[in-house]
């Protein structure tokens, strides 16, 4: 079963932002796309929201504009849409484990300082099975032009990093763009070595080529699966946070 690309969508900017990055890549990966909205019967007592009938339309409406937003730029993609009644959080964390990925929208604060994120996202985040991607409101196609590259962040040992630089691989393949997978490393305290672990670093002649050789392995077999993506390994010394924001200004993609 082809597992769809899936966009949550609630009217927002932000949501229809995430709605037009997910109708491209699903086009780009030859994948269905998903839409789901999900909503609750409110009761308010200082506002006439309508009965359950009323709201559901409403609801109902909304989806089907971003339906039609779609399907004017992507006449071929097919595209199922869910109007579900339950919690967004719940509603789309269930969606999730069902999609090649769950594109949702976020609130960004500027080119290097990251997202904020709504309690919703955080919770998806939280609990969803596969991977989940934030868009910002305002993302044009012009973000993933030829020379923006896919930053990946890779930590700890290969099997540790799998998933990620899987996915890293697989998106700048469908884009034709190049991954540049940035490990970052810290000194550690003077109590934090070990004498297993000062013969390691010996070995690798410094702390600095030992994290250079860890990325090259944790790589060795995505550039072996992937041979005509073009990667830049990134050693740098600096909190982790700090060097991806660094190399997120000339990404159009981040992977973490």
């Amino acid at each position: 079963m082809t597992r769809p690309i899936t966009a949550g969508v609630d009217g927002s900017e932000e949501s229809l932002a995430a709605l037009a990055w997910a109708g491209r890549e699903a086009e780009r990966r030859g994948l269905p796309l998903r839409v789901v909205h999900a909503w609750r019967f409110e009761v308010h007592d200082a506002f006439d929201l309508g009965d359950r009938e009323s709201q559901q339309q409403l609801v109902c409406d909304a989806a089907a504009e971003a339906l039609r937003s779609i399907t004017g730029r992507h006449p071929d993609l097919p595209v199922t849409t869910d109007v579900v009644e339950d919690s967004a959080a719940r509603a789309l964390t269930a969606a999730a484990a069902d999609a090649e990925m769950l594109v949702l929208g976020s609130r960004g604060q500027g080119a290097l300082v990251g997202f904020l994120v709504g309690s919703v996202g955080q919770q998806v985040i939280a609990e969803a099975e596969g991977p989940v991607v934030l868009v910002r409101a305002g993302d044009e196609p012009a973000a993933e032009a030829a020379g923006r590259e896919v930053v990946v962040g890779q930590h700890g040992t290969p099997e540790d990093s799998a998933e990620i630089l899987r996915f890293a691989f697989e998106t700048a393949a469908a884009r034709g763009a190049t991954v540049r997978a940035v490990r970052a490393w810290t000194l550690p305290p003077v109590f934090g070595y070990s004498p297993g672990s000062l013969k390691l670093l010996d070995e690798a002649g410094g702390l600095e080529p030992y994290e250079a050789k860890a990325l090259a392995d944790a790589l060795r077999p995505w550039r072996e699966r992937f041979p005509d993506v073009s990667v830049v390994e990134h050693v740098e010394m600096g909190s982790a946070g700090q060097v991806l924001l660094a190399a997120a200004g000339r990404a159009q993609l981040v992977v973490v």
